[in-house]
């Protein structure tokens, strides 16, 4: 039995929670077959265009740092792959919340061409503020499920990725029958006290998702940007009976060092090689109501001076073929019908089993900026 075999016997890896591990996604397909391969010489001969005239593409992410089985980080695999394809592109990696920040800064005088890995949300947010522009890529059709994508059908982002946002603990620390079945008990239950990775930047998507994920679950009209006082004292203790993340050192070293046995999870790409990368083995919590379920979109910044090479890159990027690459390398859910066809059985599997939670998104949308300011400035110790 291979170490991957043995993993998915576990008890805590019931096959539904294990579909929650490998659940990431990747971004779409261009159009089928038949016109895939005028799409990509059309995608080619523009890159070349772009080296010519010395032009690089600006991609602004989140979802950069994602690792394949040799240790490579998503972002330097897209640079080398758009690289061979004739691309010229700059991956800028920057915290989901921070970046969608930093987009609406610059609207109106972008220095980006191209953004992905976002989450609806964030990029309702960049709509509202004009800093993306409306575009259908070649594959959007493709899409397993349109509901994914942008809600008003103007076509102002479209969906690329599939991801839960789990808690994962080091097998070696925590067996799957003793594991806390949710959030709050992290924080309610003393054994977990000191164990579980308090995440002190707000800037980044997944935390925002988690605290979404926590939040709506003490909606009241009458509470403070909406929100019971309960609900407040869930972030409280949240922070007071965490271990502080410590700045630039990865979760997953500490949970190999054991200094944490539990730690959020940005999105389910890439647990599968990080556990090879680090040589631990973890679990997955699995709450009953589910966990945030967030869909990475792409979208053409508007006002790019390079309106058409965008347009192109996002066409090849969601290609088949390297969506594909992208979910072999990096462990993910393709968002494209014909990319999850040939995606591993066992992430489609995987995927399909996962327990969402289901979330006000709008209420989230509306609110979202209002609680982590609130959050920075009275909670975070």
């Amino acid at each position: 039995m291979t170490q991957k075999d043995a993993q998915m016997t576990l008890p805590l890896m019931s096959r539904r929670a294990r579909n929650g591990l490998a659940a990431a996604g990747v971004l779409g397909l261009l159009a089928l077959t038949a016109c895939g391969g005028d799409a990509n010489e059309s995608a080619e001969a523009s890159a070349d265009d772009v080296q010519a005239n010395g032009s690089t593409l600006v991609v602004y992410t989140n979802s950069d740092s994602h690792t394949n089985a040799e240790g490579q980080q998503s972002a330097d695999w897209l640079t080398e792959r758009a690289a061979e394809e004739g691309f010229e592109i700059e991956v800028v990696g920057i915290g989901g919340g921070d970046l969608t920040n930093r987009l609406i800064a610059e609207a109106g005088n972008p220095v980006a061409d191209v953004v992905f890995g976002l989450n609806h949300v964030f990029f309702s947010q960049l709509v509202a503020a004009e800093a993306i522009a409306p575009y259908t890529p070649e594959w959007a059709q493709d899409v397993s499920d349109p509901a994914l994508g942008d809600p008003s059908g103007e076509g102002y982002f479209h969906p690329i990725v599939q991801q839960g946002i789990p808690l994962v603990y080091n097998l070696d620390a925590v067996s799957p029958e003793e594991a806390p079945s949710d959030w709050t008990d992290l924080w309610s239950d003393e054994q977990w006290h000191g164990r579980y990775e308090s995440v002190i930047d707000l800037g980044g998507a997944t935390t925002q998702m988690v605290f979404s994920g926590i939040l709506t679950r003490y909606q009241d009209p009458e509470g403070e940007l909406g929100i019971s006082d309960e609900g407040w004292e869930q972030v409280e203790l949240y922070f007071e009976h965490g271990n502080s993340a410590v700045p630039e050192t990865d979760a997953w070293v500490r949970l190999a060092d054991r200094e944490v046995d539990m730690a959020q999870q940005p999105g389910t790409s890439s647990i599968f090689n990080r556990e090879d990368q680090y040589g631990i083995e973890v679990g997955m919590m699995e709450p009953e109501i589910g966990i945030p379920f967030a869909v990475e979109q792409v979208a053409v910044v508007n006002g790019t001076d390079q309106e058409d090479q965008a347009q192109e890159f996002v066409d090849w990027f969601g290609s088949a073929e390297i969506q594909a690459e992208w979910s072999e390398n990096f462990g993910s859910m393709p968002a494209i019908q014909g990319a999850i066809d040939q995606a591993d059985e066992q992430i489609v599997e995987l995927h399909e089993n996962l327990q969402i939670q289901d979330i006000d998104w709008e209420f989230v949308a509306e609110n979202l900026p209002a609680w982590i300011e609130k959050i920075e400035l009275e909670y975070i110790p």
